[in-house]
């Protein structure tokens, strides 16, 4: 304390330069922290689905590397191998075969060798939009070339977005890949893993409260990625295959649209019926051919009855809103891959919050306590 000073101002100095030095070290922390982020960006969406998948395999890797005599190694290798397998070459087919729809499609607008059927006279007497719709199918089925020639250039911008749409299906499968593999190196390390995450929760929330946060992630990301998304994406590939043996055209969009209608709850009929009405109106193949077909895409349309009590037994409270805002969102703003990430963490993060809500405090003092 100088001469002159009084002693609450010097309070007040040492007060001024410890919040210059928390502010200096604050600064500090959040322009490392910034340097990170921008570092590690591109790898967040690849490593978050990642750690989704190590999260969701874990018990299996824990029982199949028990029975390998604890090689979690091997356990991991071969759990990547089977996902390979049952998830990447089938989705890898579907996509392929979607590309090649839309190519097609271009192609024979662009060629002027599209033909569109002609529209039955009942659309004609639809309320409000009816006969609008009615002429310009009509105007479509008698003169295509003239109506692509006059949407000029919208059909050109849809053109392009399209084709972007399928050079990013390899992308998003190779993410995929890579995703699983990376998954694979996590659950080898499991163990110190899962302790590292721990001590993060406690670190954050205190050691109970941490603990039971924890569980709850688990819980949420096992219930949400496995029961509901996971169940979906099993179903559309079923009735992917199903529609590509049937021979069904567009069968990569209709798995797509299988997709999102099983994330959202709602049944596979809406798809495999008007498939199983196009197989018999066809012609062509034998009646046995026709009845395999239909029973392969019945069969395949109701996996979700024997998928989700299996899958969806240890699941959590979320609304089913969430998980689909969730997963519309997350295609919406990094691709397909996305669409499970957002469902995932968006589901999560309702969950930290109303158990947030939940744990208030003061909900249990009474009123002038």
């Amino acid at each position: 304390m100088t001469p002159f000073s009084t002693p609450n101002e010097d309070l007040e100095r040492r007060l001024a330069r410890r919040l210059l030095e928390v502010l200096i070290r604050g600064a500090l922390l959040l322009g490392m922290a910034s340097l990170c982020y921008r570092v590690l960006a591109p790898f967040l969406p690849l490593a978050i689905w990642a750690l989704i998948f190590a999260v969701i395999l874990y018990p299996l890797h824990a029982l199949v590397a028990a029975r390998l005599g604890g090689r979690r190694g091997l356990a991991a290798t071969l759990l990547v191998l089977l996902g390979i397998v049952a998830f990447v070459v089938p989705i890898g087919v579907l996509m392929s075969s979607l590309g090649d729809s839309i190519r097609t499609l271009i192609q024979a607008v662009q060629q002027n060798t599209l033909r569109i059927p002609s529209p039955p006279e009942t659309v004609a007497a639809w309320p409000l939009i009816g006969g609008k719709l009615h002429a310009a199918w009509s105007g479509a089925h008698d003169d295509l070339p003239a109506l692509v020639q006059s949407m000029q250039p919208k059909i050109g911008d849809l053109a392009r977005a399209a084709l972007g749409f399928v050079a990013r299906i390899g992308g998003g499968l190779l993410a995929f890949l890579g995703a699983l593999i990376l998954a694979g190196i996590f659950l080898a390390f499991g163990e110190n893993g899962a302790r590292g995450c721990l001590s993060v929760f406690e670190r954050v929330a205190g050691q109970p409260r941490g603990a039971r946060l924890a569980r709850l992630s688990i819980a949420t990301i096992r219930a949400v990625a496995l029961g509901v998304v996971g169940v979906a994406l099993i179903q559309a590939i079923l009735v992917g295959l199903a529609l590509l043996i049937a021979g069904v055209p567009w069968a990569g969009a209709l798995a797509a649209v299988v997709l999102v209608l099983g994330i959202a709850q709602i049944p596979a009929v809406i798809v495999t019926l008007p498939a199983i009405i196009w197989i018999w109106s066809r012609g062509g193949g034998g009646t046995g051919e026709a009845i395999f077909y239909t029973a392969l895409l019945l069969v395949s349309g109701m996996a979700d009855n024997v998928l989700k009590p299996l899958l969806l037994g240890r699941g959590v409270d979320v609304p089913m809103p969430v998980i689909l805002v969730g997963a519309l969102g997350g295609m919406a703003t990094g691709g397909i891959i996305w669409m499970f990430v957002g469902a995932t963490l968006l589901a999560l993060a309702w969950q930290v919050f109303t158990g947030w809500v939940d744990e208030n405090p003061d909900a249990n003092i009474p009123p002038g306590g």
